[in-house]
């Protein structure tokens, strides 16, 4: 199979299987199609990443389009967070369409963009031209905004709405930075239709213009930043995660905001290199992971919708993704991997939120309380998602943070260091709070119990035995896999300067 089929069958299959879904009247027959998309998708998908850890970079369709190691990786977390929510979708609609709370439209619209919407994020990681992976970042906002009201209620379509214009003017900033970008590069020797290529951009970082440069980082930062969710930019976020049905939700914090961080990995070799690896692209990044960070931190504490809790969690996490890319060295491979075990860990939290919804009629924290005895699967789904985002040994996620906090410490950060153990102390705390009696207290009143199904278990047990797995034990292929992705981002050793946003040893 040539690179070009490959790489067409995976944008082909899931946009024919939404839209072949809408042929049929049969609300699972619907459901069911598009989500067949996502597993065939899926199949081809690990091959082409199976052949760029094995022989290295593959293009296709004069180098628009290719895999490295950094998208083969966030490819794979895509995969993984689509396959495990694609399954829950089937127990979540399922559900609906048992209590005949789903119609024919309402799978339709479900399926019709489900399967597409990841089409879209696929596209953005295998884009060489940084031109087209803006395009399918456009297209993730525009998709994805009509899962948010599948269900449509005043407060769906207003979240809908608000999600769609900050992201939009999000996106606009963003188009700013890749125009600058392709400015700086007027002066390159190359046909202007290669121009964009990022694997052309930093063979050439030498011609860019370092100002022009500096410009688009910005635009691109702010605006990438906006669709992932860093504050202060952040404000669609709490919304359109706890209005859209629960396995949104989890395809949303689970892997789009990664999406959007993944291009912004793609602008900080090209800016680190132009600039002479001074450090300050990162210390944009060291900054902003800070303040997601401590604005989460502050309000986490005040949450009753456990799905807004989850949200502001995600502000916190992609703020630490930012921050140990901030860091360079350490904290870039710790942020590739902070980046599987947050969207394993999100995901799982979002199934488990929005089954025990459905059970006990609501998402408000206080009338939830005694999870654990209305369903002991979806129970302890929720309560150890919790205790993994908030750090406990000994799963992976622990892991990821305390080596992005030894990367603090190595580059003798302290102030970074302060800020960071402040900020994730108050969300332990404020966390805990919620977690003890959302699990083990007497439920506000008598719920009927949740049958204890197959594919429940395993969607509880697969994303916590992976990450109990990856917290005692690294596999070298997986390591090996992590240290060359991280390589791409990190094209050279990097300590921030003295002068830098947060200080630094010179």
């Amino acid at each position: 199979m040539s690179n070009e089929m490959i790489f067409s069958v995976m944008l082909v299959i899931p946009i024919l299987s939404g839209i072949f879904s809408q042929l049929f009247t049969s609300p699972r027959i619907v459901l069911r199609i598009s989500i067949s998309g996502v597993f065939l998708t899926t199949l081809i998908g690990c091959y082409a990443i199976f052949l760029t850890f094995s022989r290295g970079q593959i293009f296709a369709f004069h180098d628009w389009l290719f895999l490295d190691e950094l998208s083969a990786y966030h490819l794979t977390v895509m995969f993984m967070v689509f396959g495990l929510s694609s399954l829950f979708a089937l127990v979540y609609f399922g559900e609906e369409l048992r209590e005949k709370k789903l119609s024919i439209k309402q799978a339709r619209t479900f399926a019709g963009l489900w399967s597409p919407a990841m089409a879209a994020m696929l596209l953005v990681l295998i884009s060489n031209n940084l031109g087209i992976m803006w395009v399918g970042m456009e297209a993730t906002t525009l998709l994805t905004s009509f899962l948010v009201c599948v269900h449509v209620t005043r407060e769906s379509l207003e979240a809908t709405w608000k999600y769609m214009l900050i992201c939009s003017v999000g996106i606009g900033f963003a188009f700013l930075g890749t125009m600058l970008l392709r400015l700086a590069a007027k002066d390159l020797p190359l046909d202007p239709n290669q121009a964009l290529l990022w694997t052309n951009l930093m063979a050439n970082t030498a011609l860019l213009s370092p100002a022009l440069v500096k410009a688009a980082f910005i635009f691109a930062l702010v605006g990438y930043g906006t669709k992932a969710g860093l504050a202060p930019m952040h404000s669609w976020l709490p919304d359109a995660h706890s209005k859209a049905p629960s396995p949104v939700s989890a395809i949303f914090s689970g892997f789009m905001l990664n999406t959007a961080l993944y291009c912004i990995m793609r602008y900080i070799p090209i800016t680190e290199k132009t600039l002479g690896h001074s450090g300050w692209a990162l210390n944009f990044l060291t900054g902003f992971g800070l303040l997601s960070i401590l604005m989460s931190s502050a309000f986490i504490l005040f949450q009753h919708d456990v799905k807004r809790f989850l949200a502001y969690c995600s502000v916190e996490h992609i703020g630490i993704i930012a921050l140990g890319l901030g860091l360079g060295g350490l904290g870039t491979f710790a942020a590739l991997f902070h980046t599987l075990n947050h969207s394993l860990a999100k995901s799982l939290a979002f199934f488990s939120a929005g089954r025990l919804g459905q059970a006990f009629g609501s998402h408000n924290m206080e009338k939830m309380s005694g999870s654990f005895r209305v369903s002991p699967v979806w129970g302890t789904g929720i309560f150890a998602s919790i205790l993994v985002l908030i750090g406990i040994v000994p799963f992976s996620l622990f892991i990821s943070e305390f080596q992005i906090l030894k990367a603090a410490v190595d580059g003798n950060r302290i102030l970074v260091i302060i800020l960071f153990l402040a900020g994730t102390g108050v969300v332990f705390i404020g966390a805990l709070r919620y977690a003890l009696p959302l699990a083990f207290s007497q439920p506000a009143g008598h719920f009927e119990s949740i049958p204890v199904k197959k594919l429940d278990a395993f969607l509880v047990a697969a994303p916590l035995a992976i990450l109990l797995l990856l917290g005692l034990w690294m596999p070298k292929p997986f390591q090996s896999a992590l240290t060359r992705a991280a390589a791409i981002i990190q094209t050279a050793p990097t300590i921030p300067t003295s002068q830098g946003l947060l200080g630094g040893k010179p």
